[in-house]
């Protein structure tokens, strides 16, 4: 696929009818297997690339955060949008410096959150948040090619279970210019057609978090457009490691370790992409 074609590609994804799955690699051999099996675009994960370095969320710095982008979207020719957190900065320019840098990547598209990465005060003041918003936004319209901006609005994921704010902060990110919306971690189904039913943009919904395990057809029927995983592909990953090391230390026995797949079958899927 042209590079023309994947923006085009992935604005096509958020025009059409219906919904759409989104999953989260975070490198590129995840990203084959994932493109491997029908998936129509891919989302990157900074949780899942700071659990495979080592760290926590929030401690991988740009350049490196990026150059993981770099290379899921090298690794398949499918439309990539990326997690870039807050866009390593507090200022509406760094927002917009971290869209433009996106681009220079590669990308699709990106997500552009309210969370400051503070525990104190874990989300930016309203207008501090919109302003980075417009600011990305103005960023990604100066592009040479289309460009899907996300805005994410972090109350629920950051304990501050504040529908009416959200609901505010999204209509605000919507006026502002945002291509899509998204609250991650709403409590059930009637809250996430609420918002889904306040915004006249695209809502992504995240699953894999816990109780969020609501069937596509469930979100298709709330109203949501695009779906998403975030960190859980790599925690079941980083849970069966655990679960099979685990084993070995206290069983003294090996069983879970012919659970994986098998070399025969990533040989067959790596193999498709030389």
């Amino acid at each position: 696929m042209s590079d023309t074609s994947v923006y085009k590609c992935f604005r096509a994804l958020h025009e059409r009818d219906g919904i759409f799955v989104i999953p989260n690699p975070w490198d590129a051999g995840t990203a084959r297997i994932l493109a491997s099996m029908g998936f129509e675009a891919l989302a990157t994960t900074s949780a899942g690339l700071a659990f495979s370095l080592g760290v926590n969320d929030g401690a991988v710095p740009r350049e490196q955060t990026l150059a993981n982008c770099r290379d899921i979207v090298e690794a398949t020719d499918l439309p990539v949008s990326a997690d870039l957190e807050k866009g390593f900065g507090d200022s509406p320019e760094s927002a917009a410096e971290t869209v433009r840098a996106a681009a220079m990547a590669g990308l699709a598209g990106c997500s552009i959150e309210d969370f400051t990465n503070r525990n104190d005060r874990p989300l930016y003041e309203f207008a501090l948040a919109v302003d980075r918003i417009e600011a990305a936004v103005e960023a990604a319209r100066s592009l040479p090619h289309d460009f899907i901006l996300t805005a994410r609005c972090e109350n629920f994921l950051r304990g501050n279970p504040d529908l009416s704010d959200t609901i505010a902060r999204l209509q605000a990110f919507e006026q502002a210019g945002a291509d899509a919306l998204y609250a991650p971690a709403l409590p059930d189904l009637e809250t996430i057609r609420t918002v889904c039913t306040s915004v006249g943009r695209p809502v992504n919904a995240l699953m894999g978090t816990p109780g969020a395990t609501y069937s596509i057809s469930e979100l298709a029927e709330a109203g949501v457009r695009r779906v998403s995983i975030g960190s859980a592909a790599s925690r079941v990953a980083l849970g069966a490691l655990m679960k099979a090391a685990r084993e070995i230390r206290e069983a003294g026995t090996f069983d879970l370790m012919t659970e994986g797949a098998t070399f025969a079958e990533l040989s067959e899927i790596f193999t498709a992409f030389e």
